[in-house]
């Protein structure tokens, strides 16, 4: 008896030291893929990427390796990183049935927002996203543009109030005030609500929530996986409760943030719902005046068959996905907008010039309508260059569901000298489509691929940008995604950031503090003045 105790012992010694070594030893179908040796053998490259200037990690080991490269994680696991144009296309739209967002029960994003949009796969996907498309047609958008001037009118005022008249620059939290204002626009045209009335420092809840969603989430670099890890063996609700009592401040922070958001938006959809009920004159009495997305997708949920209508808490997560992922977005784009256009002063005082000549001249102050502002060249070459040099979210992450050939534009050289023109991947493999580097690529954008130069756009584009086909839903660029799981908000930030910047640029210049602005990665990249910790970005405001 203790002799087959102790061979079970040892036997089991002996599985868990080679499930230990195992990936250290064995060859690996991606070991012919070239990339950056591991910093560490426990954790691999995790350290280099997901620290705060990860970014640079990213930009080099691409410089480096190429469009196709691999990376070493923790217990030394392969994750392959892909910026090729045929592979772009292969994984996003072409053969995307064979990548999947998670393999996990629950991610973080389906754990902490819900099934929104975002978290969402397969069927319950294209449903949601099929009584959503309306709600950011064209001609929705022409009907909440007067909505977003009125932010804009509102936030220029509250501005002109604290800076001097005369000409006298003022030091003030430029992202802090786009946070604001994206997450009023995102309120008021997408769901019908209030957030910020502008006359004093914000003190809402949600909206504190909101900015700090991503810089706590990417703070706790571990935390997706755990949560991913966890999902196979306990329930959601479980794991929520185990963050909320967790000994780690930044779980308990984590949970504190959902939890406000999840419920701050259940209050926000049953007033909705009220508002509809009771229809007409109320309506157009409400915030958005009926119009707003949320509004929209009720009464297209409330016409919907069965088997096609949404949830409440498919509705409350949506509303969670729209404001996190929009407000974040956006205003971090704004804000490098206004950051670069502060380091470019001929760049401002052009764009100034155009945005006054569609106001009716210097000292006009008309609203420019949706077909005429979206329409501006330098306002637009100013917009789509942002994107392409600093998309807001850099990579995003697939899983291989089975062996699959991912098909190349372009050959690369492996580790034993052979030329690939296409990558095997196992099944089960991360994936990460790296959006960036598609945007910064010399092959396809040229040798000034890192430079920002909007007048880029108003020339024809590389004869390689055009035939290499890229798959993003906008400009050639990777910055919205592509394919079935793209942005569905991309035309509605477009406009948001129009209409900011034609209401901010003809009442104010901006200029650099002292003090040097740094961008950090994380989930959306952020900026902090220095190495501080809390978002904000300082600027000198003065009224023009």
């Amino acid at each position: 008896m203790i002799f087959a105790l102790c061979t079970l012992l040892a036997a089991i010694s002996v599985y868990l030291v080679w499930w230990l070594v195992r990936p250290y030893v064995q060859t690996h179908a991606l070991d012919i893929i070239p990339g950056p040796s591991p910093k560490s053998l426990l954790s691999g490259s995790m350290s280099e990427f997901s620290h705060r200037q990860g970014s640079r990690f990213w930009t080099h080991a691409t410089e480096t390796y190429g469009d196709v490269f691999k990376i070493f994680v923790y217990q030394r696991r392969r994750l392959l990183i892909v910026s090729d144009p045929k592979a772009l296309h292969s994984v996003l739209i072409g053969d995307q049935e064979f990548f999947a967002k998670r393999l996990a029960p629950l991610d973080i994003t389906l754990l902490l927002l819900g099934p929104g949009l975002v978290s969402t796969r397969g069927e319950q996907h294209r449903r949601q996203r099929k009584q959503l498309n309306p709600a950011f047609s064209v001609a929705h958008l022409r009907d909440v543009t007067h909505i977003l001037y009125n932010v804009a009118h509102q936030v220029r005022n509250a501005i002109q109030r604290s800076v001097p008249k005369d000409d006298t620059a003022k030091i003030i939290d430029v992202n802090g005030w786009m946070t604001r204002t994206t997450l009023e626009m995102l309120g008021q045209a997408s769901l019908g609500y209030s957030f910020d009335n502008f006359y004093e420092d914000s003190t809402d809840t949600y909206a504190k929530s909101v900015k700090m969603f991503f810089p706590v989430v990417s703070s706790a670099p571990f935390v997706g996986t755990l949560i991913s890890t966890l999902s196979y063996y306990l329930p959601g609700w479980l794991i929520k409760a185990l963050f909320r009592i967790s000994p780690w401040l930044t779980h308990r922070e984590i949970m504190r943030i959902s939890d406000t958001m999840r419920k701050r938006s259940e209050e926000i959809i049953y007033e909705r719902k009220l508002a509809l009920k009771k229809g007409g004159d109320a309506l157009l009495q409400q915030v958005g005046e009926g119009k707003d997305i949320m509004s929209i997708s009720l009464k297209a949920n409330m016409a919907a068959s069965d088997s096609e209508k949404l949830t409440d808490e498919e509705l409350v997560a949506q509303m969670s996905t729209f404001v996190l992922a929009g407000t974040d977005t956006t205003s971090n784009a704004l804000s490098r907008i206004l950051h670069l256009l502060s380091e470019n002063p001929s760049a401002q005082a052009r764009l100034r010039a155009e945005i006054a000549e569609s106001q009716g001249g210097p000292g006009g102050n008309l609203d420019i309508p949706y077909d005429d502002i979206m329409k501006l060249p330098y306002l637009d070459a100013v917009c789509r260059e942002t994107f392409r040099l600093y998309a807001p979210v850099e990579i995003i992450l697939r899983h291989a569901l089975e062996d699959f050939v991912l098909p190349l534009s372009a050959p690369i050289r492996g580790t034993d000298g052979s030329t690939l023109n296409e990558v095997f991947i196992p099944k089960d493999t991360p994936v990460f489509v790296h959006f960036q580097a598609s945007n910064t690529s010399r092959r396809l954008w040229g040798e000034d691929a890192y430079e920002w130069k909007p007048e880029r756009w108003l020339a024809p584009l590389p004869e390689a940008l055009e035939d290499a086909r890229v798959p993003g839903v906008y400009s050639n660029l990777m910055t919205f995604s592509g394919g079935l799981r793209s942005c569905i908000g991309f035309q509605f930030a477009q406009l948001e950031m129009k209409v900011v910047l034609a209401t901010l640029l003809s009442a104010f210049s901006f200029e650099l503090t002292d003090t040097p602005i740094v961008w950090n990665s994380s989930a959306i990249k952020y900026p902090t003045m220095g190495e501080g910790s809390q978002p904000e970005m300082l600027l000198k405001v003065k009224a023009l």
